[in-house]
């Protein structure tokens, strides 16, 4: 079996190490870059994302990461998107007062969640749709949360998987295609986020 090899976007965001550890613990073989050539070569991307939707569209408009994005879906190039790298693939997001433009790969609109009790932070399961990629085997499984903004909606295009945070329901992961992402922490959920990265690198 061939090792898969992925790129962990590199454009400043803080929670690189841990997805760089996460991928190798699971067989990948893992780059740390922004290197354009890198980007569009691996197997697979992956688009970190820790901090507000605008200062992360900003650091991946300062790599070029929009185009290189769009290059790899448009030749069907899987990329995954974590946490934040999950919102920006969505047209806009409001945080803290601050309207910012997204990547727009899906319409939507990333708000605050509606709950007594935000950050919404810590263990919560998931309703993935029928035969997900991503949750094959761990349908019934708890992720990591660590959030304050999410989608409440999809395109109809979109297999999404939702949760709920007090009255809120809202985008958990996406899937489209070879475009992948989830609200949730795979690189800190455990042997179950393992066992998800390990159903993406099958994908590649």
């Amino acid at each position: 079996m061939t090792t898969s090899r992925v790129v962990v976007l590199d454009y400043g965001s803080g929670n690189v190490r841990s997805a760089v550890r996460a991928l190798e613990r699971v067989g990948a073989a893992v780059e740390l870059t922004a290197d354009p050539a890198s980007v569009l070569a691996a197997d697979g991307l992956l688009v970190p994302g820790v901090g507000a939707f605008a200062s992360v569209m900003e650091g991946l408009r300062n790599v070029g990461a929009p185009r290189l994005i769009d290059l790899r879906l448009a030749g069907g190039r899987p990329v995954l998107g974590i946490c934040v790298g999950l919102q920006v693939m969505f047209t806009r997001g409001q945080e803290h007062g601050d309207p910012a433009d997204g990547l727009d790969q899906w319409a939507g609109v990333v708000e605050r969640l509606d709950a007594p009790v935000v950050p919404h932070m810590g263990w919560s399961t998931v309703e993935p749709p029928e035969n997900s990629a991503l949750f094959a085997g761990i349908e019934r499984e708890r992720f990591y949360f660590v959030h304050s903004y999410a989608a409440r909606s999809a395109p109809d295009f979109v297999d999404v998987t939702w949760s709920q945070h007090g009255p809120t329901r809202f985008v958990a992961a996406a899937e489209n295609g070879p475009l992948r992402a989830t609200q949730f922490h795979p690189e800190k959920s455990g042997d179950a986020g393992a066992e998800l990265l390990r159903n993406w690198l099958g994908t590649l």
